[in-house]
């Protein structure tokens, strides 16, 4: 497998710009970013919201905090859009694949990743503060087989920049075609992000056990439901 790029310092100097007036637009703060390791391998795990960029924001605080840059794996839609290929590639997102996210964890990478992806991103107000992780395993295989730990984030008050209104039709294309066509409005009618007051919280890591391949996929099962409950519990937080 070819190696993962690096990201670009200049591409790195812009999103942060571009970040800027989000920081400011949603009071932007943190607790428990010290969870993050400050080398070595991390899998950092997030919650997806529709609007997406708080998980950038997640992301920064940790460069701000520990000059770590974080290896994104990304949904593959992303990668068939052009220049918007080019641009998530520069700022270090890859494809995401188990070979792209083990090979960066073996480099003593920080690895990010959102086990629900877009079709946790398209949940209805109904479903705000909840995971759509379902059997999605791979993360914790991931974490398992390379002994990387494991620091679940969230901004759960992102779930309120957007209401998202349940749709068959939303939930119908994505499972065919995965295309977001969420049904959504903002700030009043428009699609204004609603100011919200952001907080993103790092939970503690989750140390894998000694890898046991007689016991795997009980140890994966393990990892993945100790993820997931220290999530349902930053979800709760403001």
């Amino acid at each position: 497998m070819p190696p993962l790029p690096t990201a670009n310092a200049d591409a790195i100097r812009r999103a942060r710009r571009i970040l800027d007036p989000f920081v400011r637009y949603h009071r932007f703060t943190v607790e428990g970013v010290e969870n993050v390791p400050a080398e070595g391998p991390c899998l950092l795990v997030v919650h997806h919201s529709f609007a997406t960029y708080d998980g950038f924001l997640l992301g920064g605080a940790i460069f701000e905090h520990t000059g770590r840059l974080p290896v994104g794996l990304g949904d593959d839609r992303i990668f068939q859009l052009g220049p918007l290929a080019d641009a998530a590639r520069a700022i270090g997102l890859v494809p995401a694949s188990p070979d792209a996210g083990e090979q960066a964890l073996r480099a003593g990478q920080l690895l990010g990743v959102a086990p629900g992806g877009m079709w946790e991103g398209i949940r209805s107000f109904r479903d705000r503060r909840k995971t759509r992780w379902e059997d999605r395993k791979g993360f914790a295989r991931l974490a398992l087989r390379t002994g990387a730990p494991i620091v679940v984030a969230a901004c759960p008050a992102a779930d309120d920049i957007f209401k998202l209104y349940p749709s068959r039709i939303t939930d119908g294309v994505y499972k065919r075609a995965h295309w977001p066509v969420p049904i959504l409005r903002g700030l009043g009618p428009t699609l204004i992000p609603r100011p919200v007051k952001l907080t993103g919280y790092y939970a503690p890591p989750i140390y894998p056990p000694p890898y046991d391949p007689t016991r795997e996929d009980e140890q994966v099962e393990a990892l993945r439901d100790e993820a997931m409950r220290r999530m349902a519990e930053l979800l709760q937080r403001p």
